[in-house]
């Protein structure tokens, strides 16, 4: 009972929590960062299109504007505010009674300084997910929920979060277990969880960046976070004014010079991404290619990388793809019965290793 409480408790206090997010801007808000980084990509595909002749109001645009509020928004913090408070409570005590372990006093990143936290549980976390996202391919039954992300035929930054809600369960349940045992808490995955949104626009949005520009997009951020202290990064004792601008020079000129050759290999990419998508897939790689969700060294190292050539106008999709469900509701129940066949078995050289 006690956690049946802990749960209806959570979802009592949503409607005060759904009109503060709305009412009360702030850097600590879901919803406006999802908005400010919508208009962000929505504004760089209107003023430089990769595909020139692809329509800003693409097909199926307010389908993927609505998905991207009902999983971001919606499902994914409705359900994780109030089921993640139980979940928490529950394996908490799990723990205590088989190994008199306290999961939120005792863990491996205690006392490290926010940044090493920070890019400790976004490796780990974008390596889990990069498994999760392969298993979605690989499964049959996974893969039939996995469709509805895969049935965008003209892509754009809203394309990103336009999956099936069983993504989420899946996703989660995976992802808990060991950023929770490593001590990642709400305001670091916050942080992380921000800047893989912002990734996943880009590499889904029709756009094409060169390196040098990301390179130095990445040197600029580093650069402000370093001049201003945050995340305890102390390098500089009390800096004026004139050493925090040349700080941020200077780590803008190192991204643009040095990162920017990387960035394509380190980071996912629209260019890369769009084969992803691709209608026609490898002979040899049938349950698909370039699985990155915000790193693209994953699929370097385990050889799943393929870019071709410029994938600038290939066909998206899956066989079939025109007689998908095309609306919201018609796709909300979408896998769970009518599945088609299953893919075809995995070859040695797809499992993942022991």
């Amino acid at each position: 009972m006690e956690y049946l409480k802990t749960f209806i408790d959570g979802y009592s206090g949503y409607a005060s929590y759904l009109r503060n997010t709305i009412l009360t801007p702030n850097w600590h808000n879901y919803f406006y960062w999802l908005l400010l980084v919508s208009v962000f990509f929505f504004l760089l595909e209107l003023l430089k299109p990769w595909r020139e002749n692809q329509p800003i109001f693409r097909k199926n645009f307010w389908l993927d504007f609505f998905y991207m509020f009902f999983n971001f928004f919606l499902f994914s913090l409705i359900f994780y505010n109030a089921a993640s408070n139980m979940v928490v409570e529950l394996f908490n005590d799990i723990i205590l009674w088989a190994i008199s372990f306290d999961l939120q006093a005792s863990n491996p990143l205690s006392g490290w300084p926010a940044w090493a936290i920070l890019i400790t549980g976004f490796l780990v976390s974008d390596f889990i997910q990069w498994w999760v996202h392969r298993l979605l391919h690989h499964s049959p039954a996974l893969w039939e929920f996995h469709k509805v992300h895969h049935s965008v035929e003209q892509m754009g930054f809203a394309a990103h979060l336009r999956y099936h809600w069983m993504e989420n369960v899946v996703y989660r349940t995976i992802q808990y277990l060991p950023l929770a045992l490593m001590g990642i808490g709400l305001y670091d995955f916050f942080i992380i969880h921000i800047f893989t949104l912002a990734v996943g626009h880009y590499n889904h949005s029709n756009i094409s960046v060169p390196g040098w520009i990301s390179g130095g997009v990445m040197g600029i951020l580093i650069g402000l976070v370093i001049a201003m202290g945050g995340f305890d990064i102390n390098l500089l004792h009390q800096p004026d004014i004139g050493q925090q601008a040349l700080v941020v020079v200077i780590s803008t000129m190192v991204g643009v010079f040095i990162l920017g050759k990387a960035m394509k290999i380190v980071f996912n990419s629209p260019e890369m991404h769009i084969w992803h998508h691709s209608y026609d897939l490898p002979k040899n790689k049938p349950f698909g290619i370039n699985f990155g969700i915000t790193l693209a060294i994953w699929d370097y190292i385990f050889g799943t990388a393929y870019i071709p050539f410029s994938g600038k106008d290939i066909r998206l999709g899956f066989p079939n793809v025109e007689r998908f469900p095309g609306t919201f509701l018609s796709q909300l129940f979408y896998g769970f019965s009518g599945r088609e066949a299953a893919p075809p078995p995995m070859e040695d050289n797809d499992l993942p290793p022991a």
